[in-house]
C-alpha cells in the first residue's frame, strides 16, 4: 500500500513571481562634475601615504566544545522466534517446533539446506583459511627508521583529590580495555574525602570509565583472570583481598577477612595457573605471602614467611614488594623485597625451611619491578634503587648486566613480550626509557619525557606495541612505540643467548676468581692465629694478666702514700728544730 500526502497551498501566499529575460544595459542617472563644489576642499601638497608591505593578519581563537562519547550496546540472547512465542517457555517452543516440522515444505528445505551446510563443512576440514604457515619466521629487515613513541590516549583521575596510579593491567582478550588501581602510598596521607574508587577505561574513550570498581580500601594492586576476562583480584591498602565480576557489578564479590590477611598494604597479586583458574597468590611488606582460592576466601590456603634464617619468625621477615610467576615453571616463584634482596622459592617443597632455596644480591633498595625474560626463564629483570639490573638463576652473587646508576630513581620495569632483547623502565622524573641491550649498552635506545609528575607503573600490551605508564597524579598515558621496537628482528634470538651466555660465563670466573681469593684471605688469617697462639703459650691467661696489674698498681699506689707520709715526717721534725734554734 503506497501511502501518499499532498500539500495545497494557495498561489497569493507565494508572493511576486520572478520574470527573467536578455536586455542591453540602461543608464538611469548621469551625474556631470561641478567645478563650484571644488572650492569646499583644500588640496594637499605633498601627500603622505602609508603603505603596509606585509599582508595584514588578525588572531582569532576558538575554543570548542569537547565531545563525549557513550558505550552503549545490546545482548542478544535468543532470536529468531516470533512476537508471540516466549523463548523462555518450553511448551510452547516445543509447540511452534512442532506445528513448523508439519510444513509441507520442511523436509525439502531442510534436504537443501543439509546439502549446502556438508559442503561448507567438508570444504573447512579441508583448507584452514585461516592458518598462518610463517607465524614462527616472521622477521623484518633491519629499517633505517628511528626509534620513537607517540601518545595515543591519557586517561585522568576524574575525582578532585588525585591519587596514584599505583597499577595496571590489561584486558587479556584484545587489550581493548585497561585497569587502572589508584592509591595513596604516603603514610598516613589518605584525606576523608578521598575517593577509594578504581576504574577499567576503554582505550578509545578516555572521557568515562567503562566500569567503577569500589573497594573497601585503596587498590594498590590490581589483575585480570587470564582464563576469565569478567573477573579481576585486587590487594588493598588495608591487607584485605577481594574479587570482582564485571557481570555482578562494582561490588566485590568475595573478601578476604581482616584477621586471616595481610598486616600491611599488598604491593603485588598475580594469578597461578591452575586447572579451576581460581588461585592466586599475594605479597606484602609484612613478610609474608599467601596463596588464595577465590571460591573461598574466608582463610589463605597456604602460607610463607620471608625469613632469611628460615625459622618461620615473622619478625625477622624480609618485606616483600614484587612478585614473579612463571607458568613453564609452576613450581618456582620469585620475590622482590623491600631490602634489594630477590628470594627464589620452591612452593612443593617439604619443610617451609626448604622452601627459600637461595637470595640474590646487588640492590640498595626496595626492588619495585621482578619479571623472568619470557624468551629466556634462566634470566630475570630487576628494577630498584637508580638501576635496572638483569640476573642470571646461576649466579647469585651478581648480576650479569646493569644499566648506568641514573640521576632520578627507577619505579618500574619490565620485559618486551615479542622482542628478547628489549625492556621498559620509568622514573621518578617522569621518562620512560626503552633498552635494546643489542644495539647499544651504556644508554637507552629511547627516552621519551611522558609527564612532569613521577612515573609509578608501567604494563606492556602482549602485542608489545602499546605501553602504558601511571603517574603520582593519577594519569594513565597510553603510548604507541614504532614497528622497530615491537617485531623481532632477524637474528635476534641467537643474538640474544650469545650475549647471556657469555655474560654470565665472565660472571662464573669473576665468581671463582673472588671465591679462590677469599680462601687465600682466610687462610692467611688463620695461619696468623696459629702464629701468635704459639708465641703466646708460655705467656699468661687475660684473667692472670688483669689480676696481676691489678696488684701492681695498687703497690705503686701505697708505696706512693708511704712516700708522702715520710716527707710529711720529716717536715714536722725540720719545724721543731727551728723552734729549739
Amino acid at each position: 500500500m503506497e501511502i501518499v500526502h499532498v500539500y495545497t497551498k494557495k498561489r497569493n501566499e507565494f508572493g511576486r513571481q520572478c520574470n527573467f529575460s536578455d536586455r542591453p544595459a540602461e543608464l538611469h542617472v548621469d551625474i556631470l562634475p561641478d567645478p563650484s563644489l571644488a572650492s569646499n576642499f583644500i588640496e594637499k601638497d605633498p601627500c603622505d601615504v602609508p603603505i603596509q608591505c606585509t599582508q595584514e593578519m588578525s588572531e582569532h581563537e576558538v575554543n570548542t566544545e569537547r565531545f563525549e562519547s557513550d558505550t552503549r550496546g545490546i545482548n542478544h540472547v535468543e532470536g529468531g522466534w516470533p512476537k508471540d512465542v516466549n523463548p523462555q517457555e518450553m511448551e510452547q517452543t516445543i509447540r511452534f517446533r512442532k506445528k513448523v516440522e508439519k510444513d509441507e515444505h520442511y523436509f525439502s528445505t531442510i534436504m537443501q539446506l543439509g546439502s549446502n551446510m556438508e559442503h561448507c563443512i567438508k570444504q573447512n576440514n579441508a583448507i584452514n583459511i585461516y592458518q598462518e604457515y610463517f607465524e614462527e619466521e616472521e622477521v623484518v629487515e633491519e629499517s633505517e627508521e628511528q626509534p620513537s613513541a607517540k601518545t595515543i590516549n591519557v586517561f585522568r583521575d576524574p575525582n578532585e583529590i588525585k591519587r596514584t596510579a599505583t597499577c595496571l593491567s590489561w584486558h587479556p582478550d584484545g587489550s581493548c580495555r585497561l585497569a587502572v588501581a589508584y592509591s595513596s602510598l604516603g603514610f598516613q596521607n589518605i584525606s576523608p574525602d578521598m575517593s577509594y574508587d578504581s576504574y577499567i577505561w576503554d582505550i578509545e574513550n578516555p572521557n568515562k570509565p567503562e566500569m567503577t570498581l569500589k573497594p573497601v580500601s585503596l587498590l594498590v594492586c590490581l589483575e585480570y583472570n587470564p582464563k576469565d576476562s569478567h573477573i579481576l583480584v585486587g590487594g588493598s591498602y588495608n591487607g584485605q583481598i577481594a574479587y570482582w565480576d564485571t557481570r555482578k557489578g562494582s561490588q566485590p564479590v568475595e573478601m578476604s577477612t581482616i584477621e586471616h590477611s595481610h598486616r600491611d598494604p599488598v604491593y603485588k597479586v598475580i594469578w597461578l595457573q591452575s586447572k579451576t583458574g581460581t588461585d592466586t597468590f599475594s605479597a606484602s611488606t609484612d613478610g609474608q605471602v599467601l596463596w588464595w582460592d577465590i571460591r573461598k576466601m574466608s582463610e589463605p590456603t597456604e602460607r610463607l614467611v620471608l625469613d632469611p634464617n628460615k625459622k618461620g619468625n615473622l619478625d625477622n621477615a624480609l618485606g616483600a614488594i614484587s612478585l614473579e610467576f612463571e607458568t613453564t615453571m609452576p613450581t618456582k616463584f620469585m620475590v622482590g623485597t623491600e631490602q634489594g634482596l630477590v628470594v627464589s622459592c620452591n612452593r612443593k617443597a617439604k619443610t617451609p625451611a626448604e622452601k627459600i632455596v637461595c637470595t640474590y644480591s646487588g640492590h640498595h633498595g626496595p626492588i619495585y619491578a621482578l619479571q623472568r625474560n619470557p624468551f629466556f626463564p634462566k634470566n630475570f629483570l630487576t628494577i630498584a634503587d637508580w638501576t635496572a639490573r638483569i640476573w642470571s638463576e646461576d649466579i647469585k652473587e651478581s648480576s650479569i648486566m646493569w644499566t648506568k646508576y641514573h640521576m632520578a630513581y627507577l619505579s618500574d620495569g619490565c620485559w618486551s613480550p615479542v622482542r628478547p632483547s628489549v625492556f621498559f623502565t620509568v622514573k621518578m622524573d617522569g621518562t620512560l626509557d626503552v633498552w635494546d641491550f643489542l644495539f647499544k649498552q651504556n644508554d637507552p635506545t629511547l627516552s621519551v619525557k611522558v609527564c612532569d609528575e613521577a612515573l609509578y607503573s608501567l604494563r606492556v600490551q602482549d602485542n608489545g606495541r602499546f605501553l602504558a605508564c601511571g603517574s603520582q597524579l593519577g594519569t594513565a598515558t597510553l603510548l604507541e612505540i614504532s614497528p622497530g621496537l615491537c617485531t623481532l628482528q632477524r637474528n635476534e634470538k641467537a643474538l640474544a643467548t650469545a650475549m647471556f651466555e657469555r655474560e654470565t660465563k665472565r660472571e662464573k670466573i669473576l665468581e671463582a676468581r673472588h671465591r679462590e681469593m677469599r680462601l687465600k684471605e682466610r687462610s692467611r688469617s688463620e695461619q696468623s692465629k696459629d702464629e701468635d697462639t704459639k708465641e703466646g703459650d708460655g705467656e699468661e691467661s687475660v684473667e692472670e694478666l688483669a689480676t696481676r696489674t691489678e696488684a701492681e698498681f695498687y703497690e705503686i699506689v701505697e708505696a706512693e702514700l708511704k712516700k708522702r707520709a715520710k716527707e710529711q715526717e720529716k717536715k714536722e721534725k725540720d719545724v721543731c728544730e727551728e723552734k729549739e734554734v
